[in-house]
């Protein structure tokens, strides 16, 4: 994930509403959202080259999330990859702290990362690059690949999308969301962020939807979660088609 847009327990139905962005190389090769195969419980899509997941949810309402931190000169081949720290979330049933605490034990063996983990009575956030482990507060937030909330012109315009779409409900919350997910205009020079690549890419990675000849983004998720209930959304742009996948299933005890 590059973009990740949420509601933490401030909406009267869902105490999680999620909209989020997949940017990556087209020839990396992926999965649709779907139930795996070997490890049934668990919902998401996956990497086929590493076999991990940028984000996903279980039958028993465990979820996770990531984004890659942008440091390019850091960047490490040798490294293990960020997608596990997703896929072993969901697999186990660890304590969210506990999961969290073993992994920034040995934060140094993964390139910069923003982990998303919860169950239903907690949401963290953790960074490798900011080592400190967060008990997510009720409230709105925006996570691209540099820390939680930093504002970045697509986390602030992915927020206001977000606020903006809270207003309405059903389906026609569901289109909002993943409407305000396609802008594809780039930011202005003096709002981009430094981060170690050069002012082109700079300017192609600032919109929320990203379009370049060798990299973008790849699939657009929405979800909501109830304490009984999960709604799973995923839109996947593969060769200018629009591809929906759509899961409800009620949480097990």
């Amino acid at each position: 994930m590059c973009l990740i847009n949420f509601a933490y327990k401030i909406d009267p139905v869902y105490r999680l509403i999620l909209s989020a962005n997949r940017d990556e190389f087209y020839k990396r090769p992926t999965a649709q959202a779907g139930f795996w195969e070997d490890a049934s419980n668990i919902l998401a899509g996956r990497d086929l080259e590493k076999m991990g997941t940028w984000m996903g949810v279980t039958k028993n309402g465990r979820f996770a999330a990531l984004t890659n931190y942008r440091e390019p000169a850091k960047e490490n081949k040798q490294l293990r990859s960020r997608g596990e720290l997703v896929s072993k979330f969901l697999q186990f049933n660890e304590n969210p702290e506990d999961y969290l605490d073993n992994i920034q034990e040995n934060r140094e063996h993964y390139p910069g990362f923003n982990l998303l983990v919860g169950n239903q009575d907690a949401l963290y956030y953790y960074s490798n690059v900011e080592n400190e482990i967060k008990l997510l507060q009720p409230g709105l937030y925006g996570l691209s690949n540099s820390l939680l909330d930093t504002p970045w012109p697509k986390v602030r315009k992915g927020k206001e999308g977000l606020q903006s779409c809270l207003n309405q409900a059903g389906e026609k919350l569901t289109e909002c969301l993943f409407s305000s997910l396609q802008y594809a205009d780039p930011a202005a020079d003096s709002e981009l962020p430094s981060t170690g690549v050069s002012i082109e890419w700079e300017r192609k990675l600032s919109p929320l939807f990203i379009r370049t000849p060798e990299y973008g983004t790849r699939s657009s998720t929405v979800l909501y979660m109830k304490n009984e209930e999960v709604k799973f959304v995923e839109r996947t742009y593969i060769g200018g088609q629009v591809k929906e996948k759509d899961f409800e299933f009620q949480i097990e005890k």
